[in-house]
């Protein structure tokens, strides 16, 4: 693996600071890099393989233990051995030599076959009986030329050589895994098209993207874009770069012949790029900075048309690779804002530009960048084997709602339903049981996107600062802990986005997260970091979300009242003197209200994963980490005993074929084991560590449910949201926790509310209204409703 840092990365932070202050180079830490080897040895954990329930060929087909050997490559360092040619001269103009041998296929005639498709010509022959047919035709050419454009190769490459330059003054590097890169090419050969689905984590994604792909020999990559997010100026040049934009008019309603046509134009347009074999990027997570759920309903409406294409018969089958890009911190991430941002113009983000490039001009702290591919599958056989997976499932009202009100005790044997997504664009014009597939698989290759992306150092170092050191730490102890938490993340199968010498690796991280911390000397010549108090912790709370996916399961485990009822105190000692144990069945029960509670968004399971199967997950992680041990009571048998089970006569002959009887008999035995906390010196902090990382959502929560009672109600959803941001942000100023107060935070618990039945939604003049439920309108049940989500929530 290359060093994330070479010589140019000797990041300094500047002394400008009076008084104890100091700065990293003033304390000898600014010293001369060796070549270094990997972070933590050799292995890294080979990250993002498909799953083996839903998609087991694939999951044999596009991988070879070999393609770990295969190292990492930075896509922006262009050099001599880049080109055909050799050469004092070449050496100086290799970037523009490159960017002339990347490989443009043609595309030709593709309006012409779209416009000839036969869903777009029935439809212009039912309205040219109607006498209408001539202007529905330049509707159609108008809809498709908004649509789409042909991509122009000179044009692309000016704009990949002008895009290589800029990159490689933005980021320090962009690193690309070989072997996953080999992978896809592999599965390229296989025939079908490739359909990247991506996280989105900064707007300039949708041209990075395109760029490492197009330099590892893809082809031109059709990017979906969000028109919403780009000027009419900027949708104009991105046509001519391969993008599409969805037709506005596809989002009408069923009975609509604007929306009948665009829907029919913006189809033919899908099928016809299928076709063709071009690959086509799709963003499944909403834009950075916008307000709404995490997926994406644009993206949702570009996977159905894939759908529909592939069950219609017109291409045999896809191939989907889920995609995932982590930045050191994001290029263009916005303010603590939380209404949608304007769109960007093409002067505006000319400017953008270069205010960027006089902002990094000879500047040494620069972003790393790490985009993950990870393994391609079938989606003819996902199709195939995933609607095994479904199941009956019910609202979070009648799950939870009972269980807050004391009015049940036990949770229903059922998975919850709680869709965020609204269904607009394509998908209207799909069955239900096909959107409900688009919708699985939405979140089936998000999920996947997510567990393989890297977690990169800031991240690391945000929830460091965040809920291990909040009133600050030493930088000697700093650089032990930045050391361990890492080796977590690789212990559980999560890789790094970085490599290289521990000092400069903590360097390079606090020199980015310079705006929210502060060095203080010491007298012995040590440094102390603290996390600067205030609004700035919101950012730092954003970053260590990256680190949820790798511990939401010690987090949710460590967060259930049987562990944190009168066990451990904030600041008191680890005191187990006793402390009853702790029974199996009571710690399912405790999961699985967590679970419910938790929003889909954040938990991400796989749809063909059950919620019962995630709490013996949890339960097992605690065990593998440390925290929990099995106690053997007198009257039950040891786990591991299996020399004292005996066969029943039932047991001994039974047809093939018959599984009506198997070793889950002593399930309810199982279930009636019981744990206790392990008593080990290190298990106080790490316990308190994990509850911490689930802090700032509970907390929000708990916060929300104690503004019901002054909250201004009926109210719009978004004014409802204002009011509760509002008064999170006076909260957080009284206890001084920042990182909670967070818009997206917020909405996230109007929604969880919504979908508890605490709020409902009933017309007004003005669009929904939202008020309290009777079942909440007394102060006896909100009440209730706080203290159950304050159960969960650690100091």
């Amino acid at each position: 693996i290359d060093t994330m840092l070479e010589s140019r990365s000797q990041t300094q932070q500047s002394s400008s600071h009076s008084g104890p202050e100091a700065s990293l180079q003033s304390s000898g830490f600014s010293m001369k890099l060796e070549a270094v080897t990997p972070f933590l040895g050799k292995y890294r954990p080979f990250v993002g393989r498909c799953c083996q329930t839903c998609t087991p060929k694939s999951w044999e087909s596009f991988f070879h233990r070999s393609l770990m050997d295969l190292g990492f490559c930075n896509v922006i360092l262009v050099k001599e051995e880049n080109t055909r040619f050799r050469g004092w001269l070449v050496r100086r103009l290799c970037c523009f030599l490159w960017s002339l041998e990347q490989s443009i296929p043609p595309c030709q005639d593709a309006s012409q076959k779209i416009m000839e498709s036969p869903g777009v010509q029935s439809l212009l022959s039912g309205t040219a009986a109607a006498g209408a047919g001539e202007g529905q035709k330049k509707e159609a050419r108008r809809i498709l030329d908004h649509m789409q454009a042909p991509p122009r190769p000179f044009l692309l490459r000016l704009f990949s050589w002008a895009l290589l330059r800029f990159l490689s003054r933005l980021f320090l590097n962009v690193q690309l895994h070989k072997g996953q890169m080999k992978m896809v090419h592999k599965a390229a050969e296989v025939g079908s098209p490739l359909i990247f689905l991506s996280t989105h984590k900064s707007l300039l994604d949708g041209i990075l993207l395109p760029f490492v792909l197009l330099s590892q020999g893809l082809g031109v990559l059709r990017v979906a874009w969000d028109p919403c997010t780009c000027s009419p100026a900027l949708r104009a040049l991105l046509r001519n770069l391969g993008g599409l934009f969805l037709p506005a008019e596809a989002s009408l309603s069923l009975d609509s012949p604007e929306g009948a046509l665009a829907r029919a134009v913006a189809g033919a347009a899908v099928e016809q790029l299928l076709l063709s074999g071009q690959p086509l990027l799709i963003f499944l997570e909403e834009a950075p900075g916008a307000p709404g759920p995490r997926l994406s309903a644009l993206g949702q409406a570009w996977l159905g048309l894939v759908v529909q294409a592939v069950q219609a018969g017109v291409i045999p089958d896809v191939t989907l690779v889920p995609v995932a890009i982590a930045y050191d911190l994001v290029p263009d991430s916005p303010g603590d804002v939380h209404h949608a941002p304007a769109p960007l113009g093409l002067w505006t983000g000319a400017l953008a530009v270069l205010w960027r490039l006089r902002s990094y001009w000879g500047c040494n702290r620069k972003v790393c960048v790490r985009v993950h591919l990870a393994q391609p599958f079938s989606l003819q056989e996902y199709t195939t084997n995933a609607r095994s997976c479904w199941g009956d499932r019910q609202t979070l009202e009648h799950l939870l709602q009972p269980i807050v009100l004391g009015h049940c005790t036990s949770v229903p044997d059922t998975e919850k339903e709680q869709e965020w997504t609204p269904v607009t664009g394509p998908l209207l014009a799909l069955g239900e049981e096909d959107r409900l597939l688009v919708r699985r698989l939405s979140r089936h290759i998000l999920n996947a996107s997510v567990a393989s992306s890297a977690v990169m150092s800031t991240a690391i170092m945000a929830t460091l600062l965040l809920f291990k050191h909040r009133k600050g730490v030493a930088l000697s102890q700093l650089l032990g802990d930045f050391s361990w938490l890492t080796e977590e993340m690789l212990l559980r199968g999560f890789d790094v986005g970085f490599s290289g010498q521990l000092r400069s690796l903590v360097q390079h991280a606090l020199s980015l997260l310079r705006a929210h911390v502060v060095l203080l000397r010491l007298h012995q010549g040590d440094l102390v970091v603290v996390p600067r108090p205030g609004p700035g912790l919101v950012h730092l709370a954003r970053l260590s979300t990256e680190l949820l996916p790798a511990f939401l399961s010690e987090a949710v485990g460590a967060c259930v009242r049987g562990l944190l009822a009168g066990r451990v105190p904030p600041e008191g000692p680890w005191e187990l003197h006793g402390v009853e144990l702790l029974s199996q069945r009571e710690l399912y029960h405790q999961v699985l209200l967590l679970l419910h509670l938790l929003p889909r968004d954040l938990l991400l399971l796989q749809p063909c994963q059950s919620s019962y199967c995630y709490c013996q997950e949890v339960l097992d992680r605690l065990i593998q980490c440390g925290l929990l041990v099995a106690e053997e009571t007198g009257s039950s048998r040891a786990a591991c005993d299996t020399g004292r089970q005996r066969l029943s006569a039932k047991l001994l002959w039974r047809l093939s074929g018959d599984f009506s009887d198997s070793d889950s008999d002593d399930f309810e035995e199982a279930q009636g084991r019981c744990f206790r906390l392990s008593e080990q010196s290190r298990c106080p902090d790490f316990f308190i560590f994990l509850c911490r990382l689930l802090r700032p959502l509970l907390k929000a929560f708990a916060q929300a449910a104690a503004f019901l009672r002054q909250g201004q109600l009926p109210d719009t959803e978004s004014g409802y949201v204002e009011q509760l941001f509002k008064f999170l942000q006076t909260s957080a100023q009284e206890d001084g926790l920042f990182e909670y107060a967070d818009p997206k935070l917020a909405m996230s618990a109007v929604w969880t509310f919504r979908d508890l039945g605490v709020l409902q939604q009933t017309p007004g003049p003005a669009g929904p209204q939202l008020s309290l439920s009777p079942e909440f309108a007394s102060q006896d049940s909100q009440d209730k409703l706080e203290q159950f989500i304050r159960q969960f929530v650690c100091s």
